[in-house]
């Protein structure tokens, strides 16, 4: 993984997620894909795609749709046979996990790979393909790809409910602006942000349910880049798992806005003076709020908001390399 490259791949967002908006503005890419006989939706993948899938198919369920996700890893995959549609996520098209995952599916289900490197191994071993159509990674980790995870859970959302992709490619048009405003602007921001949760206890991160794949990615982004300690919570259930660590740690925590239980959250984050940082909207506690165009449509903060962290990440990696070179 190369630290330079990766801060090249998140200024590269904005043009890539445009790009893909229009590309779904013409046309919806499952619609060639899915059998008209699908009843099941079983999402499997590994890491960031994992946390994307258990989004997705929280969405899916919402709509009425039987939807699972699962880590390819997994020993207990659904028994579900015909009429399944498993969605196989990787980017690299190389995961172990989830081509081991692929030989232990029961017959009659149909595989779809869900990946950003054609050719791959995932795509081989699949019944069908939609690329993700987030470009090379330079840096060796997966960024502009996790939000083409989603904006293309999304489409497969719109599909299976039997609507067109209009709305999908304008919220990934919004968060191409939106993540162009954040780059533009990030001397602004980033240096007060990254004083307040780069802190020496490590950075908690807290997001609602039904986007809590922007903490776990933001997370994941701060342990896999600069190597820091991270990790990530839903809002609500932070009350009854993480609020320990603010009676014994130098607490930093950065919420991503739009659960109804951040009062709840407030009342011991206040009472313990931990640091809290907003994004996205108003959080109640929070000593500083990071804003951005769109960030009061969810589906365009589903697919912005972990920028803040991801940039947070790769500017303190730059620096450690910098720090460390000869």
């Amino acid at each position: 993984m190369k630290p330079d490259a990766f801060a090249a791949d998140l200024t590269q967002k904005p043009d890539a997620l445009a790009r893909l908006a229009l590309m779904l503005s013409e046309r919806n890419p499952w619609a060639d894909v899915v059998p008209a006989d699908t009843t099941r939706v079983v999402l499997l993948g590994m890491g960031s795609s994992a946390y994307g899938g258990a989004v997705a198919a929280a969405r899916l369920r919402s709509r009425g749709v039987v939807a699972t996700a699962e880590l390819a890893s997994s020993s207990l995959l659904p028994a579900w046979g015909p009429g399944t549609l498993v969605v196989a996520t990787s980017a690299s098209g190389g995961s172990i996990e989830t081509l081991d995952a692929l030989t232990r599916l029961p017959a009659g289900v149909t595989t779809v790979a869900l990946t950003n490197t054609a050719g791959s191994a995932l795509t081989e071993r699949c019944d069908r393909v939609v690329t993700l159509e987030a470009g090379v990674e330079a840096g060796g980790v997966a960024c502009r790809s996790f939000q083409h995870t989603l904006a293309l859970l999304l489409a497969l959302e719109s599909h299976l409910v039997g609507v067109d992709t209009s709305a999908v490619a304008a919220s990934v048009d919004g968060a191409a602006a939106a993540s162009a405003h954040l780059l533009e602007h990030e001397s602004d921001w980033l240096p007060e942000l990254s004083e307040l949760l780069l802190g020496p206890s490590g950075t908690y991160l807290a997001a609602p349910a039904h986007r809590l794949c922007s903490a776990q990615q933001g997370a994941l982004m701060l342990r896999e880049g600069p190597r820091r300690p991270a990790a990530a919570c839903e809002t609500g259930d932070w009350s009854h798992v993480d609020v320990y660590l603010t009676k014994t740690t130098d607490y930093r925590l950065l919420v991503f806005s739009g659960s109804a239980w951040e009062p709840q959250l407030a009342e011991w984050t206040t009472a313990r003076g931990s640091t809290v940082v907003g994004v996205g909207g108003d959080v109640p506690g929070a000593g500083r709020v990071q804003r951005y165009p769109g960030d009061t449509d969810d589906d365009i903060a589903l697919l912005t908001e972990v920028l803040v962290p991801e940039l947070i990440a790769a500017r303190q990696w730059q620096r450690l390399t910098e720090a460390s070179a000869p």
